[in-house]
């Protein structure tokens, strides 16, 4: 699975009320309406400026502690945000992104830069900064993750094989 796009740059310790604002998250409830306010406290702009399915989210550690409601990755991943790249994810955040579908990568992040165009490639497990002309070796993905993600989450994987099928 390879995903390509652009850099989106943000900090430490995103939290999901940061990711989506919690004056939105009991009033909205279709995803693609509340997509359109993701990051809107750190900037305004945030989800006009993005591409959906050319954007990709770079950030330090910790990203989406907080919350343990699925808002969060799901309006991400409405948006068309195609991944996030962190130091460090918060731990049920990490699990909710992957039931949902939305990949998260763990890796360094220091020397990527906003807009650096960057190719993920999860089979290989490695990350390419297109514009650096850098790459990275990335933690592999279980088998299962994987599987997961392209079949666009938990739920749709239960739909497609009539259960959860783990034999890989």
């Amino acid at each position: 699975m390879k995903l390509v796009g652009f850099a989106h740059k943000l900090g430490d310790n995103i939290n999901t009320d940061v990711i989506i604002s919690g004056r939105y998250k009991f009033h909205i409830t279709d995803m693609e309406e509340l997509s359109k306010h993701i990051f809107e406290d750190i900037d305004p702009a945030f989800a006009k400026n993005l591409k959906p399915g050319e954007s990709i989210i770079v950030a330090g550690e910790n990203f989406g502690l907080g919350s343990s409601r699925e808002q969060a990755p799901l309006a991400i991943k409405a948006s068309g945000i195609i991944a996030v790249l962190a130091k460090s994810f918060a731990r049920i955040f990490f699990r909710n992104s992957f039931n949902v579908g939305l990949p998260l990568i763990e890796l360094d992040t220091e020397s990527i830069e906003q807009s650096d165009k960057l190719e993920i490639d999860l089979d290989q497990g490695m990350v390419f900064n297109l514009t650096k002309n850098r790459e990275f070796k990335i933690k592999p993905l279980p088998q299962i993750m994987k599987r997961l993600l392209e079949d666009g989450g938990l739920i749709s994987h239960y739909k497609k094989h009539n259960g959860l099928k783990l034999d890989l």
